[in-house]
């Protein structure tokens, strides 16, 4: 679904106007392929958005009242037909506002977690996307740069989240 319905709900009270809204991204990796004396790289879960054409790990908005590690699994399951569960939260940001070509205007905290690869093959499932593949981490598709930041912070590693201060 590619706006949930609470927003069209917002949306028709408050028209275009900027509205805040949580979101997650989910940075889904599994073990890269091949001979198990010689594995490949690991893998990251990519997906054509369908507005854009752009390459993206799966990313999403949170309903209301719903756990954030909960909302990036679902949104991996419903875009690219995979499970995953989640590993760490490992960045918490804000996006600058995002204006869509109707006029609606969004602010997005974003939280970017890794997820670790349980099963399915990626395919498209929910017409968002036009496309869902694994990519080996050392041959990605162009990103942007925030994309690009958001799966290097859900690969980093470390004790804790990353935040902006």
């Amino acid at each position: 679904m590619p706006t949930p319905d609470f927003v069209l709900s917002l949306r028709e009270k408050i028209g275009h106007d900027q509205l805040w809204l949580s979101g997650v991204t989910a940075v889904v990796v599994r073990p890269g392929a091949g001979a198990p004396d010689a594995p490949g790289p690991d893998e990251v879960l990519l997906v054509r958005r369908s507005d854009s054409g752009a390459w993206t790990p799966v990313t999403g908005i949170i309903d209301p009242g719903e756990e954030p590690a909960v909302a990036g699994a679902r949104e991996v399951l419903e875009e690219a037909d995979v499970v995953a569960e989640p590993v760490s939260l490992m960045w918490v940001h804000t996006i600058p506002e995002v204006v869509y070509p109707n006029g609606d205007r969004s602010l997005y905290l974003d939280l970017c977690f890794l997820f670790r690869y349980v099963s399915g093959t990626p395919f498209p499932a929910d017409g968002e996307n036009t496309e869902a593949a694994w990519f080996a981490l050392d041959a990605l598709p162009p990103l942007s740069d925030e994309m690009a930041a958001r799966i290097r912070a859900a690969l980093a590693g470390g004790p804790g989240a990353r935040f902006e201060y």
